[in-house]
């Protein structure tokens, strides 16, 4: 998908081309952009593969990404409905780095009797770090380099990346984004583990380990928790711990205590053109437009859905 050019005009104000109409538009703010969104450059969450991570404090809203991890996705959700997560807690809070969350018992020696049964979910899967390139799987591209791939995007609403020459596209380890812990053996992540990034784009740990999603809601619940005071940001005692209230999948919690959101598509020529409103900022604070955008700066934004809306 071709992105919104911008050049300059002499004597005139930095006008961008349209790539879809091929004509200069004068340069938006994101708020005229999505002010300008029309119904259908939004699409709601799929409650199948929604999660509601429900804390003391408030509700945590994931959205799974079978597209690229569908033995994760699957695993994760019969791990919810044997209501694994309930009851246990985040363990683990790393500054600049990530939370965590599990079963405290099933890593610590000598624990292992103690540890949650993972019923009929499974306790190995093949790694899941990347997949082939499909003609089904869209991706909007972002027009500026980058450090860690050939080429980075959007697709589904997630952050990737992808080497054509390899064959290979994969989810990046943006803010927000939920990974599927493991030990050293690839196929250890199930799922059972999960963490969400916190802090600057660990961007190493791509193809690495399985990304299973995205924060689309509620990340300030998990990213202003307080830091761990040991190794790796583990909680040294229990009573230090977050406990989870419950984890749901959105299809399985009656309407009325769903959490209606809707999120900008990112195969629009709306989103396009936010991405253009953010590599070049023209909001009156900016004096120097930055020209470039990195990959894990482009925000995907999520509004209440307004049930009065026409769908789609």
């Amino acid at each position: 998908m071709r992105i919104a050019a911008c050049f300059p005009a002499v004597a005139l104000p930095l006008m961008c081309m349209n790539a879809w109409a091929d004509t200069p538009v004068p340069p938006q703010t994101m708020q005229q952009v999505l002010g300008a969104s029309k119904p259908t450059d939004w699409r709601t969450l799929d409650p199948d593969n929604t999660l509601y991570l429900d804390l003391a404090a408030g509700r945590v809203v994931i959205e799974l990404a079978p597209a690229f991890a569908p033995l994760h996705a699957a695993n994760i959700k019969t791990l919810v409905r044997a209501h694994y997560f309930d009851g246990l807690a985040i363990l683990r809070v790393q500054d600049n780095f990530v939370t965590q969350w599990g079963d405290p018992a099933a890593g610590e020696a000598g624990e292992h009797d103690k540890a949650r049964s993972l019923g009929e979910a499974s306790s190995t899967l093949a790694p899941e770090f990347e997949r082939p390139i499909a003609r089904e799987v869209p991706f909007t591209r972002l027009p500026d380099g980058d450090v860690f791939a050939p080429e980075v995007g959007f697709s589904n609403g997630m952050p990737v990346a992808r080497d054509r020459r390899a064959g290979k596209i994969w989810m990046a380890h943006c803010y927000g984004m939920v990974g599927a812990g493991r030990d050293n053996a690839v196929t250890s992540g199930s799922g059972a583990e999960l963490y969400v990034v916190i802090g600057q784009a660990p961007r190493q740990l791509d193809r690495n380990i399985a990304v299973v999603g995205r924060v689309v809601q509620g990340m300030e619940l998990l990213a202003s928790l307080p830091r761990g005071g040991g190794a790796l940001g583990f909680y040294e005692k229990p009573d230090q711990r977050v406990p989870i209230k419950s984890v749901r999948l959105a299809v399985d919690v009656p309407v009325a205590d769903r959490t209606p959101l809707e999120i900008l598509r990112t195969d629009t020529p709306t989103f396009a053109a936010l991405i253009e409103s953010r590599r070049n900022r023209r909001d009156d604070w900016y004096k120097v437009p930055a020209g470039k955008i990195d990959l894990c700066n482009v925000p995907i934004p999520v509004r209440a859905t307004n049930e009065s809306r026409p769908k789609p």
